[in-house]
């Protein structure tokens, strides 16, 4: 099916796929493209203020898919506690000023890692302890996320992410972080580069969705090899080795009927036309994603 004869409304571009695009290119690029939605970064709106980011996109026809992102909750320290609280607040008012109910949330991996580096002298090495401070944190975090009306939604990452980004690595563990709470509260992406390898995600897609907690479906392709750095290795849909059609319909069979972001980091797809990324992130969708939702 060809971008032009199939549904892009629930298409969205989150806009670190375009990473050098300015928020309004982004959004004219989306827009140009027959999208229905653009996913945003904190960064962004921080730019330009919540509420003229928020007009950006609706001039534009469009609405917010998500806001990213909150979360690095493993802090081990009461100042790092406090500061975590405060930061996911911002993000929480952030989310709730741009028009999305969706706050995307890394969880943050062992406490004193920096992204992909060595560890640091001291650094806590407990992941037991960290994933049960990202709980303690939900539980200060969801009743001011219930208050603005925001739902805190949590990312498992890839397990080659989990020393420095994320110590949550499965659908079924976000399932579990989420479970004390309201599902309009705290929810779950699934995200096909971070789970698709995962043998257990059929059925923690089809838990998910009786739990009423899929919020986001996040789409790009697992390419080999790697570049400079796994993070920004990831590639447009249809390239690379993840079985979309197969995922897209447990997720459609799980009753989600929301926006689907493609959320691409790579240094090749960023120094790209942003115009033309967004064209071919609308062909890939209605290639690969759209016939199966």
């Amino acid at each position: 099916m060809s971008a032009q004869r199939a549904d892009l409304s629930r298409c969205s571009l989150n806009t670190a796929t375009v990473k050098h695009a300015s928020l309004p290119e982004a959004v004219q690029a989306a827009a140009a493209a027959g999208m229905g939605a653009v996913g945003l970064w904190r960064h962004q709106v921080a730019e330009h203020g919540a509420e003229t980011a928020r007009a950006i996109v609706e001039d534009a026809g469009l609405t917010v898919s998500s806001l990213c992102r909150g979360g690095f909750l493993t802090a081990a320290t009461d100042e790092g506690v406090r500061d975590a609280i405060a930061e996911n607040t911002r993000a929480i008012e952030e989310a709730a000023g741009v028009g999305t109910r969706e706050l995307v949330f890394v969880v943050g991996g062992l406490p004193g890692s920096s992204p992909e580096a060595p560890p640091a002298p001291g650094t806590d090495r407990d992941v037991v302890a960290a994933r049960a401070r990202v709980a303690d944190r939900l539980a200060d975090l969801a009743p001011i996320a219930a208050e603005h009306d925001v739902r805190i939604v949590l990312e498992p990452l890839h397990p080659m992410f989990a020393a420095d980004r994320a110590v949550i690595s499965t659908l079924g563990q976000a399932l579990d972080l989420s479970a004390p709470f309201d599902a309009r509260t705290v929810g779950v992406v699934v995200d096909t580069y971070h789970v698709w390898w995962d043998p257990e995600l059929r059925g923690s897609i089809e838990r998910a969705g009786r739990e009423g907690r899929i919020a986001s479906y996040q789409v790009c392709d697992w390419n080999l090899p790697f570049g400079a750095t796994a993070l920004n290795s990831r590639g447009h849909v249809g390239d690379g080795y993840i079985d979309f059609a197969t995922i897209s319909s447990w997720v459609r069979d799980a009753g989600y009927t929301g926006d689907v972001e493609t959320e691409i980091f790579n240094e090749g797809i960023w120094a790209a036309d942003p115009v033309k990324t967004a064209r071919t992130v609308a062909e890939r969708y209605a290639e690969h994603v759209a016939p199966h939702l």
